[in-house]
């Protein structure tokens, strides 16, 4: 892979190349695109999403929006230290080309604003519960109706590859989604392959897919106008990963891993002395004792361990992805780049403390619990109004489902499964907030 080709402005439509060293520096391409995500619906849904804690009312508690826009920054910080080095190695890049260091910032945090954008409510159990819907639940009943790449689709649905459907997906009247640079695309897309083959290897890029059946036309032109390296054909399509989306991987490894933990501290499910110090293992080299000693409160001695962490964490990502540039480029780099940090064991510890003390608290299970049962139920209606069982009249209630939900388009003429991934697109952009009044409603317990 050349960076030349993984530059690429490119957006879907476009008749004629655009040339970075065109570009009008007031309103450059990849910085479009971040304000397209920002002024998406489907960015802003995110508000009322679960980052952690569902259905929290505490002020303090990350939502996948404040997650989101935190990751953007961590990522730009990334692109632009990275780009920096790339432009004083290749520096034909610059001199030629016309890239500059921000633009590698640029596409980095966009991508990494977006990253989220396709996952369901209540986390991950959302994503769990619209896949086991079909596998365990009711929704067994389309596995013979659909082809098994389909159907994988369903059973292992994925809101990496939801994300890249919301990002580049036809509407009516619109053409190719937000049409996001395919530099932006491309490293937004963490897991270049589709559904099957399930995990093929243990390289980073295949251990989930970012691509459904629907997407996959669209997938392939991307991948070939960056130039990035196919890992299979035939059947089943596969790349290596755009290098950039390496360190969108990182700024979401770095937010979750050091911000999570931080939630669970503010929550008061993990001890502050006890946190405090697994942070301070974390910035040993770093951390000016006098100072923090003179920090008297929690939030001052967390916020001051926070900036630290993820500062050390960003230069050791970077100096890690610029060691490893020429066997990403090549396609032979199969790890996160924290599967190389010097930070391992330090960062396992706090990610093992976060599971038992925050994403195993009686609290989310209990909110998440709730929450598989409303998506199941919300699949279940909307599959049997728009899919009634053979032989089986519409019911009045399920003519009165359809009217309730006029963003969900489906046309008589359309597939069995693209209706079914149109319910399941549909049912994930919910909001947390608007999945219990959905559900809600359709029991018949909100008038």
């Amino acid at each position: 892979m050349n960076w030349e080709q993984l530059l690429s402005l490119k957006r879907h439509g476009d008749k004629n190349k655009r040339l970075r060293k065109e570009q009008n520096e007031t309103r450059l391409g990849f910085e479009v695109d971040y304000d397209r995500i920002i002024f998406s619906s489907a960015f802003r849904s995110l508000q009322d999403k679960t980052q952690v804690i569902p259905l929290s009312k505490t002020d303090f508690v990350h939502t996948r929006l404040t997650h989101s826009l935190e990751v953007s920054v961590v990522g730009r910080s990334l692109g632009r230290l990275a780009g920096q080095k790339i432009l004083e190695k290749h520096p034909h890049l610059k001199t030629i080309h016309g890239y500059q260091m921000n633009d590698f910032g640029a596409i980095v945090a966009a991508a990494s604003l977006a990253h989220d954008i396709g996952n369901p409510p209540f986390g991950h159990s959302g994503e769990k519960a619209i896949g086991e819907y079909f596998s365990l639940g009711n929704g067994k009943r389309f596995k013979d109706q659909i082809s098994a790449k389909d159907y994988q689709d369903l059973i292992k649905f994925e809101g990496n590859a939801n994300g890249f459907k919301i990002l580049t997906e036809d509407r009516p009247g619109v053409e190719g989604g937000i049409r996001l640079s395919y530099a932006t695309l491309g490293a937004f897309i963490k897991y270049p392959k589709e559904s099957l083959p399930h995990r093929p290897t243990q390289n980073i890029g295949d251990k989930k897919f970012g691509i459904f059946q629907t997407e996959k036309k669209t997938f392939e032109e991307i991948a070939v106008e960056l130039g990035l390296i196919q890992t299979r054909s035939g059947e089943n399509i596969g790349f290596a990963r755009h290098p950039l989306a390496f360190l969108v991987e990182a700024a979401d490894d770095i937010c979750y891993t050091i911000i999570d933990f931080e939630d669970g501290i503010n929550l008061g499910l993990i001890n502050e002395e006890y946190a405090l110090e697994y942070l301070i293992k974390l910035v040993k080299n770093s951390i000016n004792t006098s100072k923090y000693h003179t920090l008297t409160s929690t939030a001052d001695r967390l916020s001051y361990l926070r900036a630290l962490a993820i500062n050390t964490l960003i230069t050791e990502a970077v100096e890690i992805f610029l060691k490893n540039e020429e066997a990403i480029l090549a396609g032979e780099f199969h790890d996160s780049l924290f599967d190389k940090s010097s930070y391992e064991a330090q960062i396992k510890d706090i990610i093992k403390i976060s599971v038992e003390r925050i994403y195993q608290s009686e609290d989310v299970i209990t909110k998440e619990i709730a929450g598989y049962k409303m998506l199941s139920h919300l699949l279940d209606t909307y599959t049997r109004a728009f899919l009634p069982e053979e032989n089986l009249p519409d019911s009045n209630f399920d003519k009165l489902v359809k009217n309730s939900v006029p963003k969900l388009q489906i046309s008589e003429d359309l597939s069995v499964y693209r209706t079914l991934l149109q319910i399941c697109s549909y049912t994930a952009s919910l909001t947390d907030g608007f999945t219990v009044a959905s559900f809600e409603k359709y029991k018949g317990l909100r008038l």
